[in-house]
């Protein structure tokens, strides 16, 4: 059994943590605000900084919302930095970018640790169930030492490449599921405009080509109107926010990806960035005056 940290405790860390905890480990928490007491109960030790986490784990693990907070979590007041030790080693598994990655990976390396990012896809129903995808970006070596506690928490665990390189993935796969996302709102709102049951349609679909899990959960909640989060709309802009920068950086155009970002945009222009992401065809349905349901 290992001695491990846990730092961000939300709607993803909370399971995830718990996981690790189930199988026996010696795990160690902090999080923004209080420990959750489930975790506790279950036998995790609250700590009351980043850095008495890290003091007391060999592998730390970091689920928090964005880049500015894995920075302050790891070389902040109280941060993981401050209590590293050689031989440690750092997993980010919250979804940041890529190229900050790469810099906090290198101030890491400098203090004889090693650094994962471990970025996941899944939500909340893959936290719960450990069936999240993982997209990892470090050392082989590293890997092959975290590789068993991922697979309390996930089932498609990938080593991508090199640090950094799980961010990037973790980006090209918030791409992918936006654009999915709105092809499902657009063929619902079509099908229930012209007289179709969108229940019925999304049933026929889901046998034929076009079936994604996108069309399967997302479709549902559309039809079900249920956006409460699953994966805020507020988090799906963030990630696609580093699809957009990192491409204008690289002389690229993402023309339907700006559309994806533009219709969250309108999203939480009417109250929505707490919403599901599925809530994207919600804005579809303002610009057709139509509801999906």
């Amino acid at each position: 059994m290992s001695k491990l940290g846990f730092i961000g405790l939300g709607i993803m860390g909370t399971p995830m943590a718990g996981h690790l905890i189930a199988a026996g480990h010696e795990v160690y928490l902090n999080t923004r605000n209080q420990v959750p007491r489930s975790l506790v109960d279950a036998g995790g030790t609250a700590c009351p900084s980043a850095a008495a986490v890290a003091k007391q784990a060999d592998i730390i693990f970091i689920m928090v919302p964005d880049t500015p907070e894995v920075e302050e979590v790891l070389f902040g007041a109280d941060g993981v930095a401050e209590a590293l030790s050689d031989g440690k080693t750092v997993v980010d598994m919250s979804s940041i970018s890529p190229l900050a990655t790469k810099e906090f990976a290198t101030k890491i390396n400098e203090l004889g640790c090693d650094y994962i990012d471990a970025p996941v896809s899944g939500g909340e129903v893959g936290a719960k169930a450990a069936s999240l995808t993982i997209m990892c970006g470090g050392s082989e070596k590293a890997f092959k030492r975290v590789k068993p506690l991922f697979e309390l928490m996930g089932k498609n665990i990938t080593l991508v490449g090199g640090n950094g390189d799980g961010q990037t993935c973790k980006v090209a796969n918030q791409i992918i599921v936006a654009l999915n996302i709105e092809a499902v709102g657009e063929a619902l709102l079509f099908a229930s405009k012209a007289g179709a049951d969108p229940a019925k349609v999304r049933e026929a679909l889901m046998g034929g080509f076009a079936s994604s899990k996108i069309l399967e959960i997302h479709g549902e909640r559309m039809v079900k109107r249920t956006f409460d989060p699953g994966f805020r709309i507020e988090l799906h802009q963030k990630d696609l926010n580093l699809a957009l920068s990192n491409a204008r950086e690289m002389g690229l155009s993402l023309p339907n990806t700006a559309t994806a970002q533009e219709l969250f945009n309108a999203c939480a222009a009417h109250g929505g960035k707490a919403w599901d992401h599925s809530a994207m065809v919600k804005a579809l349905e303002m610009l057709a005056g139509h509801e999906v349901a």
